[in-house]
């Protein structure tokens, strides 16, 4: 049995640089890949939720794709994710088979999250016909569970049928809940079955203590090295509680200062002397009364 590409450790949640009249900067991508890829991220998911996917049309999304791959130029192994979920079966089925043909590692894919009463054996149906029509074998397909935005959970019945029924192409899930329990629970039922990714810093030793295959998080855009500091004690069988609790500090930063890439691309220019990105409406920049104590939170930290 052919299974999906083994995927796994510190992913970052992308942003995705923009030009000031709210297109992508084609060209800053790949460099901004890079800068991740030396700050220790095994990879990074692109057009996610920090990324701003849903706010792209499927012309851009497939450009800002190609942008991405460029990044393997300069490092080979950095593994990609890309974001191709639409509440449309068809344009999701059409960008899940241009990632791959592009050389994508895998996919994250949202439900679709309009028809937020849809039953389990509809979500079924729609990711079944996904994979049938747009998932190579051995190719990874990953489930977004992020119930607070999407409005659509992925229940673990549901889980547990896609994972029976596609053995080949279901990998896992990114499980962006927030929910400790609910990570306790997935490592409980389907352990290393089940390549999970935490989408919650504060909850990434919590995660990996319950068989997560790693993190995929939007504070990796800013500490990165401390996310990975933690992956490696884990393997080492180390202690992790003071590398957690400068994470759960971090995460707290972005969860006061809403949404978080308006935040993010704030602190990435001021930090790491990229250019001021926008945010594409209807989000809006980080205010000017904010930057003060933002900078302030950031400093005491040392994220960089």
């Amino acid at each position: 049995m052919t299974k999906p590409k083994e995927i796994k450790g510190v992913f970052a949640a992308a942003l995705t640089p923009l030009n000031p009249d709210y297109s992508p900067s084609l060209e800053s991508i790949p460099l901004y890949l890079d800068f991740l890829a030396c700050r220790g991220c095994h990879g990074a998911l692109i057009l996610g939720t920090t990324g701003e996917g849903p706010s792209f049309s499927l012309k851009e999304r497939v450009s800002i794709m190609q942008a991405a791959i460029k990044v393997r130029e300069t490092h080979p192994q950095f593994q990609l994710l890309a974001g191709t979920g639409t509440p449309s079966l068809e344009e999701t089925i059409n960008l899940t088979r241009t990632a791959f043909q592009f050389g994508m590692d895998g996919v994250v894919v949202l439900p679709p999250y309009y028809y937020r009463s849809a039953e389990d054996d509809g979500l079924f149906f729609w990711y079944a016909s996904l994979m049938r029509r747009a998932v190579p074998e051995g190719a990874a397909l990953f489930g977004y569970h992020i119930p607070a935005v999407s409005g659509v959970p992925l229940s673990l019945d549901l889980i547990s049928r896609l994972l029976e029924g596609f053995p080949k192409q279901f990998a896992g899930i990114k499980d962006s809940s927030g929910d400790p329990l609910h990570a306790k629970t997935l490592g409980e039922r389907f352990g290393e079955h089940l390549a999970v990714f935490s989408g919650n810093d504060r909850l990434f030793s919590l995660a990996l203590e319950n068989a997560a295959a790693g993190c995929i998080t939007a504070l990796a855009n800013l500490i990165s090295p401390k996310l990975r500091m933690l992956w490696q004690a884990y393997q080492q069988g180390e202690e992790l509680e003071p590398i957690q609790g400068i994470l759960s500090k971090g995460r707290a930063i972005i969860d006061n200062y809403p949404p978080a890439p308006s935040l993010l691309k704030y602190l990435v220019s001021e930090l790491f002397d990229f250019d001021r990105w926008p945010v594409r409406p209807p989000l809006l920049p980080l205010p000017d009364h904010a930057t003060e104590t933002v900078m302030s939170d950031a400093v005491a930290l040392d994220i960089t």
